[in-house]
């Protein structure tokens, strides 16, 4: 990689995320030299890309230093010879995550964006959509990385690193969130906080948490039981553990783990919800005007507070961090989303798993696992195997792969219902799902 001025491409560059981007690379621009980032958007995001690109080139007037900023609707131009390649798109925008969202909701069952029958829709339109980018790399800019942190990132990277040649990496801000919680529990700097996390994408469990080299797992528990009322993750419903079932585990599980934990109370959640304030695709909207009411104010120069709420905190700390540990070879360990390659025992060879890794020029080297405990195993497995059939089904429009994907997922487990979802997502979503509809 060349010492020279680095070009960083961002796929959804009109996001409201786009900020704390900025942000994370302004804040590293001695360690880290970006010199171009080109924020990359569709014609239909073409207003709030140019309304993001003012107020990022506002923050970069701000920083004194010479970092540009692009904005354009031409891929093919952000990606030629960029260093690395940020994703962070969402096909169909704010409306598909919607009827993610609601459609599980008509069968009685979750709709979230990420897992279950939501995320099966979303990672069925995405990851098209993420191949198509990596083909114009291969072309363009064969040597960058690609970070990805669009959802769902486990799914979509694993499609990238079995049907590409791109160097890739999936980030969540799930693992960095957990590891600032539990700082704040024990009152200690987040460097003191290590988590030795196993699982894949919105599926990772803390099997230890270590303060300075000191195992306090059962005391993480302990706090977590005694201070429920405080949630880690904006957009997770704040419904809490059983201190009995909690004990029993014996893990820190990810705020994600509840939608299978406690399914019943979750489902009657999003059931409230979305016939109250709304589903949460529902509520961002509302948060989004607000937030790009925000970023169009001609003298803001700096991330608003606000977007906290959107739900995506600590992803410029996650993706810059990541970002600088490759080009600065720091070997220092992240955990994100890798190619198993044996690390875990139980799960296939090629899968995507999210880990502890050392970060170095040449990527991220997960930790070595070996079995995972008998009581996390099974739903692991069958969790990876709904990912890689949805993959399947993705790539090739296969329609009996997407109905046994959906059907073995743990938030649908009915061949019935199962059928009933596909044929309202396939219909519901047919400019987004040409496979399915050749």
């Amino acid at each position: 990689m060349t010492k020279r001025g680095l070009k960083i491409a961002t796929i959804g560059g009109g996001s409201s995320y786009t900020p704390e981007l900025i942000e994370g690379f302004i804040k590293r621009l001695a360690s880290l030299p970006v010199k171009d980032i080109y924020l990359v958007d569709i014609d239909a995001g073409s207003e709030k890309l140019q309304i993001v690109a003012a107020l990022a080139q506002r923050m970069a007037a701000k920083s004194g230093s010479d970092l540009q900023i692009h904005a354009t609707t031409d891929r093919r131009e952000a990606l030629k010879d960029a260093d690395f390649v940020t994703t962070q798109f969402r096909v169909g925008l704010l409306d598909a995550r919607i009827r993610d969202e609601r459609i599980p909701l008509r069968y009685q069952k979750i709709g979230q964006e990420t897992t279950g029958a939501g995320g099966f829709a979303k990672a069925l339109r995405s990851i098209p959509v993420i191949l198509d980018i990596c083909h114009d790399m291969e072309e363009l800019c064969p040597d960058a990385w690609l970070i990805n942190f669009a959802n769902p990132s486990g799914i979509l990277t694993e499609a990238v690193l079995n049907h590409t040649s791109i160097k890739a990496i999936g980030l969540c801000n799930c693992p960095i969130n957990m590891i600032n919680d539990m700082a704040e529990k024990f009152d200690c700097p987040v460097d003191d906080v290590f988590c030795d996390f196993v699982g894949i994408n919105h599926l990772i469990w803390a099997q230890k948490v270590l303060v300075r080299g000191r195992d306090v797992t059962a005391e993480a528990i302990d706090k977590i039981c005694s201070d429920s009322a405080k949630e880690i993750m904006a957009n997770i419903p704040e419904i809490h553990y059983d201190p009995v079932f909690l004990k029993s585990l014996g893990m820190v599980p990810v705020s994600y783990m509840k939608y299978y934990y406690m399914q019943p109370e979750m489902l009657a959640e999003c059931i409230a919800a979305a016939e109250g304030d709304g589903c949460r695709g529902e509520v961002i909207k509302k948060v989004e005007k607000e937030l790009f009411d925000l970023y169009r104010n001609p003298e803001l120069d700096t991330k608003p507070a606000q977007l906290a709420s959107r739900g995506g905190a600590r992803y410029s700390d996650a993706a810059c961090s990541l970002i600088d540990s490759i080009y600065n070879n720091k070997k220092d360990i992240q955990t994100v989303n890798v190619l198993n390659r044996g690390a875990n025992a139980d799960l296939p060879y090629h899968a995507v798993i999210e880990r502890n890794c050392v970060i170095d020029a040449n990527g991220a080297h997960p930790l070595h696992i070996g079995h995972t405990p008998l009581k996390i195993r099974g739903l692991l497995q069958t969790v990876k195997a709904y990912e890689q059939l949805t993959i399947e089904a993705a790539v090739t429009g296969n329609y009996d792969a997407a109905l046994q994907a959906l059907t073995i997922h743990p938030l649908v487990n009915s061949a019935t219902v199962a059928r009933s979802i596909l044929d309202d997502i396939v219909a519901e979503n047919k400019e987004y799902l040409p496979q399915f509809n050749r």
